[in-house]
């Protein structure tokens, strides 16, 4: 997939298009993009997607914007996987937010991106005051020649697919219906860095992994299976927060323990998929407890992944 950064570069052909910001790229969004496919197949059109970085309610309400379920890069490589040629990433500020309906329309949509098939959700608005819809791009359509189409909300066991529903279950710790809604397990991706190796101290040496998220959608300590190493996947209990028991940390930082592995890993770049929620952070009263509470967690997570595996074989 081709990923461009804002609207200099001409899209190299006519595209198909759908406009986003495919938080999560969850099962809604991923129907999407499968209809993108094969409408761009059917046309012999480029399937493009346009997203925003960053999140337009991040440059509005900073203060009050959701917690972000992917990264741009995690986002990007979701999307790639669904087929898509090109991806055209519009950083979203002032400038672009003052555009209206109509600006958009001809500098982004016709001139830059060639579109001649536009498919959107069905609650898109756009452009300045977000006075851009449905009806407004389908009478531009006729202008410009392209065609328009607006896809209804998927539903999963009659739940609407959103990234506000996922955000809303991975807060809650219900992480089986988070992946329900995904179509796979909830994951954040990172690199290994070194710690304070109080991990190893305590007996339970963790990977390090710095994460992007500022504010990630779920904290706590969770049964977890880690790709990226020696191509099969290694079963673990992760902690993702601020580490209240020892140097609370500013931000969070996710540290993972696998189980039978003793590798070094530094630098490698993880993807972690968070199965099951084992329980809150919290304080404790000092290492002895801490400890304690580690061989706890994973004995838990073991025991989880035992039931798991038991289930698979039915």
């Amino acid at each position: 997939m081709l990923v461009y950064r804002g609207f200099s570069q001409t899209a190299p052909g006519a595209t198909v298009l759908t406009i986003g910001n495919f938080d999560g790229v969850h099962l809604g969004h991923r129907e999407l993009l499968v209809r993108l496919k094969a409408s761009a197949a059917r046309e012999n059109l480029l399937p493009a997607v346009l997203t925003f970085e960053p999140h337009p309610r991040e440059f509005f309400a900073p203060e009050s914007a959701p917690a972000r379920l992917s990264t741009l890069r995690e986002k990007l490589e979701l999307i790639a996987d669904e087929g898509v040629a090109l991806a055209y990433v519009c950083h979203f500020n002032a400038r672009f937010a003052a555009l209206t309906a109509e600006e958009f329309i001809k500098r982004v949509l016709v001139d830059s991106l060639r579109v001649k098939h536009l498919f959107i959700g069905d609650d898109f608005r756009f452009g300045a005051g977000r006075q851009g819809d449905f009806a407004l791009l389908r009478e531009a359509g006729q202008r410009y020649g392209f065609q328009v189409e607006a896809m209804d909300s998927v539903t999963i066991e009659g739940e609407r697919a959103s990234s506000s529903a996922v955000r809303d279950a991975l807060a809650d710790g219900q992480l089986e219906h988070a992946a329900r809604l995904l179509g796979r397990p909830y994951s954040i991706d990172g690199r290994v860095i070194h710690g304070d190796k109080m991990g190893r101290h305590l007996g339970f040496a963790t990977a390090n992994i710095r994460i992007k998220h500022d504010k990630p959608p779920l904290m706590g300590v969770f049964a977890v299976e880690v790709h990226g190493l020696n191509g099969k996947p290694h079963q673990g209990v992760a902690n993702l927060g601020v580490r209240p028991s020892a140097n609370q940390l500013a931000r969070p930082i996710l540290e993972v323990h696998l189980f039978d592995f003793s590798a070094d890993i530094y630098g490698k770049h993880l993807n972690v998929r968070f199965l099951h929620k084992l329980r809150d952070e919290m304080k404790f009263p000092g290492l002895d407890a801490l400890k304690s509470q580690i061989a706890s967690d994973v004995r838990e997570a073991r025991a989880y992944f035992h039931r798991r595996g038991a289930e698979a074989q039915r």
